[in-house]
């Protein structure tokens, strides 16, 4: 049967994504994971008869009171706020171990199902992902969130019609291809071929809380969108292209750049995580995200030099095709 200890890392995975999808933030999901421990270690564990979900409602209770903490926080916040992204390599080394790949696998982790989570209240969210994401009764979560089942019920009805507008995945070959083809369009410096790699409704949203220059407000339509891609173009020279890596982005091809310092006539950029969603073969979204505070779980010696990431993209787009 094991230890404790032992029956809990064997929900370790589950937690982190329970955790994940309610509070978007890395960092808060592993502080909720450890607590939930706390909580566990201090209980008469003999009593609990379904020690994963007796788990699970208490990583729910945690997450709503960070929710609600947060709030206040994100009064103060300057500019849009975007969850924290997990960021993996594209093809990790075989000896590569991360619990937050777990996290990444289910379809509501993607991450632009993670920015519509945003949307939702703190009673939404919950409500939503653990009755439908993890499978726990209305009556649990109608407890959690100190409200009747009915109203439990309605919560989840709501966020699941806010959920719905999700995009549909791409796929690798897709994402790959409608990525590239606007990295390339921006490289030639034609106005007319990004035009045409962005969606007509296309939309940039940036997430640095003051800390670098990046979309303040959410610019639409591929125009605007065109415009300031080529703004930071001119901004951070070609090595805005040429220095990223090509990463997963909760699962989906992004790209990820370190940064680097002023250089002669090179102006310093910040580390930042572009994330895509490809939409009938364009690019129809692209998120921003600057601030460092949100990036600081990026295990960057696991994600390579440029030249290695972009061989392993080259690689996986290969692989998608051969296999579909």
């Amino acid at each position: 049967m094991g230890s404790l200890g032992e029956r809990f890392e064997d929900q370790r995975s589950r937690l982190l994504s329970v955790a994940y999808r309610i509070t978007g933030s890395i960092s808060d999901a592993e502080d909720a994971v450890q607590e939930s421990w706390l909580r566990l270690d201090a209980a008469d564990s003999d009593s609990i008869d379904d020690l994963g979900a007796w788990l699970t409602t208490v990583v729910g209770r945690i997450c709503l009171d960070r929710l609600k903490s947060a709030a206040v926080k994100r009064e103060s916040y300057v500019g849009q706020w975007l969850p924290e992204p997990i960021v993996t390599p594209i093809a990790p080394a075989p000896e590569y171990r991360d619990p937050l790949q777990a996290v990444i696998a289910a379809e509501d982790s993607r991450y632009a199902a993670m920015v519509l989570f945003e949307t939702l209240t703190p009673a939404m969210r919950v409500a939503f992902v653990l009755h439908d994401g993890f499978g726990v009764p209305f009556a649990d979560v109608a407890e959690i969130l100190g409200t009747s089942t009915a109203s439990a019920r309605q919560l989840a009805s709501r966020a699941r019609r806010t959920v719905a507008d999700v995009p549909a995945p791409a796929g690798d070959t897709a994402q790959a291809e409608a990525v590239g083809r606007l990295v390339a369009a921006m490289a030639s410096g034609d106005m007319d071929a990004v035009l045409a790699a962005l969606d007509p409704d296309a939309m940039i949203v940036g997430d640095a809380n003051r800390t670098a220059p990046t979309a303040v407000k959410p610019i639409r339509g591929a125009v605007g969108v065109a415009r300031f891609l080529f703004g930071l173009l001119r901004r951070y020279g070609p090595d805005m292209l040429s220095l990223q890596i090509p990463v997963r982005v909760n699962g989906e091809l992004g790209t990820y750049s370190a940064g680097w310092d002023d250089e002669g006539d090179r102006r310093a950029s910040p580390p930042r995580v572009l994330s895509f969603v490809v939409r009938d073969g364009r690019v129809a979204a692209v998120y921003d995200i600057a601030d460092p505070a949100k990036l600081t779980a990026i295990d960057v010696a696991q994600l390579g030099p440029v030249s290695d990431a972009a061989s392993a993209a080259q690689g996986t787009r290969h692989e998608s095709v051969e296999n579909p």
